[in-house]
């Protein structure tokens, strides 16, 4: 084999073990991609129904029912409300009428079921796109009164 073919042979393997790199990244980054949703997107069907996603907005008062390690409770943006289930301890900052943020998957009954709940960190914390969309809901309803 000549120098040249050599060459060309170690610069086409190369390249192909980069794109296999390349590949099993964009790979890996794909299955680990969480979208955030509202409830009223959720209910609005654009939430997706076969892979993990969040689902953010505020605890619903007096929605809270636990047994065991098992909590249920109603996460709403004040436009639409979306039942989730959490098997597992809720952080300590947890509570009713304050924001959250969940992940976990969409079952076939429309109820979320949580692999993960966080909440805020202080009296005054929300997450950004919770509040987003607290704000938007509340505009909406103003409208929709007029």
């Amino acid at each position: 084999m000549k120098a040249r073919h050599k060459r060309f042979a170690i610069i086409l393997g190369g390249l192909a073990a980069l794109g296999i790199a390349a590949a099993l990244i964009l790979n890996a980054f794909q299955s680990n991609l969480v979208f955030f949703f509202t409830p009223t997107q959720v209910a609005n069907g654009e939430a997706p129904k076969d892979r993990a996603f969040r689902i953010g907005g505020l605890v619903k008062e007096g929605s809270l029912q636990r047994t065991d390690i098992t909590a249920r409770f109603v996460v709403t943006d004040t436009a639409k409300e979306i039942p989730v289930a959490y098997t597992g301890i809720l952080p300590d900052l947890f509570s009713e009428g304050k924001g959250v943020v969940a992940q976990g998957a969409l079952g076939a009954d429309g109820k979320f079921t949580a692999t993960e709940v966080l909440a805020k960190h202080d009296e005054n914390y929300m997450p950004p796109e919770a509040k987003h969309a607290v704000d938007q809901a509340h505009e909406a309803s103003k409208t929709l009164k007029q």
